[in-house]
């Protein structure tokens, strides 16, 4: 379907739904005779990067700046808000890079402990983490069940397991935990997840493309997969060969076994993949996995409850657009948009494609309602890490999401295409639509950067949700949220006890003010990154909440009448334990 067919089917589609009014600003020209003026809104949240004070200050080496002659240049990397000391305030995991020509002084990933005062120290040297190569991906979670987040970071190469050592250091154990595969492989999504209920974290890992440096093409604008709109830029993903994927069984003794063959997972090799969020689509109490694909249709692999998985993106509407087209996947972010207590996805896309939004049923079905929402007219960029998080603490969560071009060079050529690009947020009108914000959300949110992943957590304890950024050869950006007074919100965090500890797979359920709204405790998601694991609900007005936790070993437990502006300690089988953030 062409693009003016397409917005001619969009526009009948918000007339008829009563979402045009909403959504003004984001309706091409040829909408704009319908235009109507937005309701009148309360205050938004505005956010000012602060990441120079707070001393995140190292460029994040990857690649040669606005130049890419090769497609691993191109694709990293993640970012993730993590507490590797258990003092209760997040610290700051950056995947970092090379160059082609060698590996820079200071490239590599970065690690920044939280000094609990709005700064960080840059600890990588002492944490022994840094690693550097052609890093992509990072998904967090206890896979030993010893008290300390481990990191498992995805590469160009050889893959990465950081255990966390309890003391301030981590050391890479991935070969004799048996998490090398054989030659090189483009690792990207990973995630964490317990897929057989037996309290372990097991680990599903992504790849991108079958690659090999040594004897890959260069930019050729006679070619249709190294070229791009006639200019010659990097080549792939199409025309390279898709691999297959991952899954490897944790045996409970620091060690895993692949069972990519015995679970089905290596049956498909049918996607470029990118993130892997684990989530459970058909609340069944089996975690399924979900992963965005480049260029090729987006996989979902249902659990069967057997150590054994079967693909369904198809047929449960994740696969692709609602027009059947391939979308090139980058981000994935899951939440309850609607507040029908079932987690949607905001899924980011290429230049030209609008991010999708798919509601679920609760049952495993998704539709298509990005027309319907009002974000179909934002495809300026193209858009990476993304979540559905509510940011002004209005208990409707928001859209979000970063930006940057993979095709530097196209700038020169075609204005139309700039190689950075800003933040964007679509705020919840609280009805089914969204409405895109500029300047009114603050002038970090306009600035321009080549950004990938990013990460959404409290940095500063004061009740609302900041975010981490990578940005390809610049310093990272950390938006800091000034929230407007007066919503309320509360934060929860669990602890697996039978379950796993990272309570990786939990699902939560908070009632507030006539609403409910669905959460999940997950390793990986956004573009390769990961969050605050402190499941953070806006309020609203409201100043209390009943709390459900669906443990993933099964058990379910509720907690009536929390007061809001807390942060609440869950335990399995435990009590609740109530406590401020600072």
């Amino acid at each position: 379907m062409s693009d003016r067919r397409l917005h001619r089917w969009s526009r009948r589609h918000l007339l008829q739904s009563g979402a045009l009014a909403a959504v003004p600003v984001l309706l091409p020209p040829w909408l704009r005779a319908v235009e109507q003026t937005p309701p009148r809104l309360a205050p938004f949240s505005r956010f000012a990067d602060v990441a120079a004070q707070a001393g995140l200050t190292q460029p994040v080496v990857y690649g040669v700046p606005g130049l890419v002659t090769y497609i691993n240049e191109s694709m990293g990397g993640g970012c993730a808000f993590f507490d590797y000391d258990n003092d209760g305030w997040m610290d700051v995991f950056i995947v970092g890079g090379r160059r082609l020509d060698g590996i820079p002084l200071d490239s590599g990933n970065r690690l920044y402990h939280n000094n609990r005062d709005g700064t960080f120290t840059d600890v990588t040297a002492k944490a022994g983490i840094s690693d550097p190569g052609w890093a992509n991906g990072v998904c967090v979670g206890d896979y030993n069940n010893d008290g300390f987040e481990d990191l498992f970071v995805t590469y160009y190469g050889h893959n990465r397991l950081f255990r966390n050592n309890g003391n301030g250091t981590f050391s890479d154990v991935a070969a004799e935990a048996g998490l090398l595969h054989p030659g090189n492989r483009f690792g990207t999504g990973c995630t964490f997840l317990d897929y057989n209920r037996d309290g372990h974290l097991d680990l599903f890992v992504a790849n991108y493309v079958d690659f090999d440096l040594a004897h890959a093409p260069k930019p050729d604008a006679q070619v249709s997969t190294c070229s791009y709109e006639g200019v010659a830029v990097y080549c792939g993903p199409r025309g390279l060969s898709i691999p297959t994927h991952a899954l490897y069984r944790n045996n409970g003794d620091g060690t895993f076994t692949d069972v990519s063959k015995e679970s089905g997972i290596d049956k498909v090799a049918t996607s470029y993949g990118l993130t892997a969020v684990s989530l459970d689509v058909d609340e069944d109490g089996w975690p399924d996995i979900y992963v965005a694909c480049d260029s090729t249709p987006s996989l979902l692999f249902m659990n069967n409850r057997d150590g054994t998985f079967r693909e369904d993106g198809l047929m449960r509407g994740l696969a692709v657009s609602a027009e059947g087209q391939q979308m090139a996947g980058m981000g994935i972010g899951p939440g309850d948009f609607n507040l029908d207590g079932h987690i949607d996805i905001y899924k980011t896309h290429y230049q030209q494609q609008a991010g999708g939004l798919y509601r679920s049923d609760g049952k495993g079905q998704f539709e298509d309602v990005t027309a319907a929402a009002g974000i179909y007219g934002e495809r300026r960029f193209v858009s990476w890490g993304d979540g559905i998080v509510d940011l002004d603490n209005d208990g409707w969560p928001d859209l979000f999401c970063v930006t940057g071009n993979v095709y530097p060079e196209l700038e020169r050529v075609y204005a139309r295409f700039p190689a950075k690009g800003p933040a964007i947020i679509f705020r919840n009108l609280a009805n089914g639509h969204f409405l895109e914000l500029g300047e009114d959300a603050g002038s970090a949110i306009n600035a321009r950067h080549v950004s990938r992943g990013c990460a959404f957590g409290d940095f500063d304890n004061d009740g609302d949700l900041d975010i981490l950024v990578m940005n390809q050869n610049e310093p990272p950006s950390l938006l800091r949220n000034d929230a407007p007074a007066g919503n309320h919100w509360i934060k929860v965090r669990l602890v697996g006890t039978k379950s796993n500890r990272s309570a990786i797979g939990a699902r939560v359920l908070v009632r507030y003010g006539g609403h409910v709204q669905a959460q999940e405790v997950m390793s990986q998601s956004s573009y390769l990154s990961s969050n605050d694991p402190r499941l953070h609900f806006g309020l609203g007005a409201a100043t209390s909440a009943d709390i459900e936790v669906h443990w993933p070993s099964g058990p379910v437990e509720s907690h009536i009448g929390l007061a809001a502006n807390r942060l609440l300690t869950l335990r399995e089988g435990g009590g609740v334990v109530i406590s401020s953030l600072r």
